[in-house]
């Protein structure tokens, strides 16, 4: 999604395996054709549990993180990794290896990304055995204060009703890039008042909606859909900024006491526009930072997620976005939190696949929830404490 604040995004969990560690490392070696240092390597290493990520060996040194540090954990310590269903993860991975294989990656992921090909996508236990004989698992620490736990919100695919020509009913433009900026872009380029205010964007339109706040919600989350009135699903994606700032609308209505802080959601601020409908703009513009879009292809699936960073698109609630301070784009990682306004545990094994300017942090992690009103309900609910577990290639 190239994912606007980029998001607000984009991923879970792992668990105990069985005290039978080498014994389940000796099965899976034989179910896999690796080569022969490979086999000697998963059958024989004894576990690892508890050893710091240092440049000695005890992660592959070809990785390394200025925001994040990491301890090498045997599969037991991921907490749900054995209840998880992986068949649901691995079309997920998948096309994180198709984006690996076309970004060139070292030869580490390549060999693991080769080594998917013979796997059953139906078989979740030899999935689990794949992923337990290729990688190893790596618990994710701030590196500033340590704290092994961060936080993980959640982002979606907007999907608004809509028109591609001007209505009483849709009056409210989304926007592609202007064209005066497609050769060269103002330094420093415009606010979102200022260009709001200029005309710059006349002629720009690409589709009309009927909110302006679930518009600018859908400037934040990067891309969308639009349900055409003769039945024609239009897909926006993201297609550049005015390169300002992000500031949080949340925020701004926080500091003027306008919400509480049980408010500061999605739902909360769009029930103050309702309330508010005169200071709707005045509040927009204190989000100085502006999205434009772009349509894509008709031949894009309505039915797929869009683009993220990686450039494959997101699986609903097996995609996160990442700071790529922190880890590798494309890399699997286990995510251990809850969903929103519950306990309920939420523990998959999901893939580092976008990235955003409001994720920022070594345990930071923005959920995909997929398309439509009910994940956008838990997306702009979600604001829960998490840890993460970053799988790399052993």
């Amino acid at each position: 999604m190239g994912y606007s604040s980029s998001k607000l995004a984009i991923m879970i969990s792992l668990s105990k395996l069985i005290s039978r560690e080498k014994a389940t490392r000796i099965l899976a070696c034989s179910v896999f054709a690796l080569t022969i240092v490979s086999l000697l390597a998963a059958c024989s290493t004894p576990s690892t549990r508890g050893s710091v990520y240092r440049s000695s060996g005890s992660a592959p040194t070809s990785y390394n993180s200025s925001i994040a540090s990491f301890r090498s954990v045997s599969w037991q310590d991921l907490p749900g990794w054995q209840e998880d269903d992986l068949t649901q993860a691995w079309p997920a991975w998948l096309k994180s290896c198709d984006a690996l294989r076309k970004r060139n990656s070292d030869i580490n992921w390549r060999l693991v990304c080769s080594q998917a090909n013979g796997v059953s996508g139906k078989d979740k236990q030899v999935i689990r055995q794949y992923f337990e004989v290729n990688f190893q698992a790596y618990e994710v620490r701030n590196s500033t204060t340590g704290n092994d736990s961060g936080l993980i919100t959640g982002y979606y695919e907007p999907v608004m009703n809509g028109s591609q020509t001007r209505t009483p009913n849709y009056s409210v433009p989304l926007y592609g890039l202007p064209n005066i900026w497609k050769g060269s872009k103002p330094n420093p380029a415009p606010t979102r008042a200022e260009l709001m205010g200029s005309g710059a964007l006349k002629g720009s339109e690409l589709a009309w909606v009927q909110d302006p706040v679930a518009a600018a919600f859908m400037q934040i989350q990067g891309s969308g859909k639009i349900r055409l009135e003769d039945g024609r699903v239009l897909r926006l994606g993201y297609a550049g900024t005015n390169d300002q700032p992000f500031k949080s609308f949340a925020q701004w209505l926080l500091d003027r006491k306008e919400i509480t802080r049980g408010e500061a959601s999605m739902q909360g601020i769009s029930a103050w526009a309702k309330r508010n409908p005169g200071r709707v703009e005045e509040m927009l513009n204190a989000n100085p930072r502006f999205v434009f879009f772009k349509e894509l292809p008709s031949n894009v699936s309505a039915d797929l997620g869009p683009n993220g960073a990686l450039g494959v698109p997101l699986t609903a609630e097996r995609s996160i976005a990442i700071d790529l301070k922190a880890m590798p784009l494309g890399a699997p990682v286990f995510l251990s939190t809850s969903k929103p306004l519950t306990t309920q545990t939420l523990q998959k094994l999901v893939i580092a696949q976008d990235t955003g300017k409001a994720i920022v942090g070594g345990v930071r992690a923005d959920y995909y929830w997929g398309s439509g009103d009910s994940a956008g309900e838990l997306a702009g609910r979600m604001k829960q404490d998490g840890n993460m577990w970053l799988l790399l290639p052993r």
